[in-house]
């Protein structure tokens, strides 16, 4: 049975399935569906037998925004207190890659959730939009930076100063996303790629990711002092030993994770 309101959660393998679950609602986000998101997540990042994260959305959409009948009558203070953003903050620490299905509307809030996955796959007719400055507001979980570090200072301001509804293949060509695929081969196409790097060596892709992720933040040489501290540490894996013995070996290799 399952326990979360607003999403469901299932896992395939060693591949965890988190998909929203307000298809009525086009997946709008509440806070207590971000919190279940967050949950579900950190729970399979703890879980040893999962590889990678899923995050998709059931229907026609991935999710058209944040609940606006939720927050209309929030101020400074309301907004302070419960620490609106504080749950958001918590996807940064999750380790484990995290692929994005994406399709219908991806529109504030969602397209926020969206930019918090590593890899984004989105079907053939997806439409990307920060839509806030038409409500007299503006991003609050990170959609004005993580955008701004994907795409760039000026084409950042035109699409979150005009609200524009941005195309898969203009997301695409900006790198905001991977890859667009056929609606009915979405979910199949990610699949694809979460086996594959569920069965790349599991402690080379959480340093990998944990690098990245600092190459956006630090200035180049403090990056690549992080990064050769990750390097050396790979050399204490027994995946390390398994990967050069295979090669020399000329065999595939048996990663177990550790």
């Amino acid at each position: 049975m399952n326990r979360f309101e607003f999403i469901e959660t299932s896992l395939k393998r060693n591949i965890a399935v988190i998909e929203l679950n307000r298809p009525r609602q086009l997946n709008s986000l509440n806070r207590k569906m971000v919190n279940e998101i967050v949950v579900a997540m950190e729970e399979f990042d703890r879980d040893e037998n999962v590889r990678v994260i899923v995050l998709t959305g059931k229907g026609r959409s991935f999710s058209a925004g944040a609940d606006i009948d939720e927050m209309m009558d929030d101020n400074p203070v309301s907004l302070e207190q419960l620490n609106q953003f504080a749950d958001w903050d918590r996807f940064a620490l999750i380790k484990k890659p995290i692929l994005g299905a994406v399709k219908g509307f991806v529109f504030g809030g969602g397209f926020e959730l969206a930019l918090c996955c590593d890899l984004l796959i989105a079907s053939i007719g997806t439409e990307f939009s920060f839509p806030e400055v038409g409500l007299g507001v503006m991003p609050g979980a990170g959609g004005t930076q993580r955008l701004t570090k994907l795409v760039g200072r000026t084409k950042a301001l035109e699409w979150l100063w005009t609200g524009e509804r941005i195309s898969a293949e203009t997301a695409l060509k900006h790198g905001v996303i991977n890859k667009i695929v056929a609606p009915e081969l979405l979910m199949e196409e990610t699949m694809k790629l979460a086996e594959r790097l569920a069965n790349q060596p599991l402690l080379s892709v959480r340093l990998i990711k944990d690098s990245v992720n600092k190459a956006v933040d630090y200035p180049l040489y403090e990056g690549m002092q992080y990064e050769r501290k990750n390097f050396y540490l790979l050399f204490a894996s027994q995946d390390q030993k398994e990967g050069m013995n295979a090669f020399v070996e000329k065999r595939k290799p048996n990663y177990k994770g550790k």
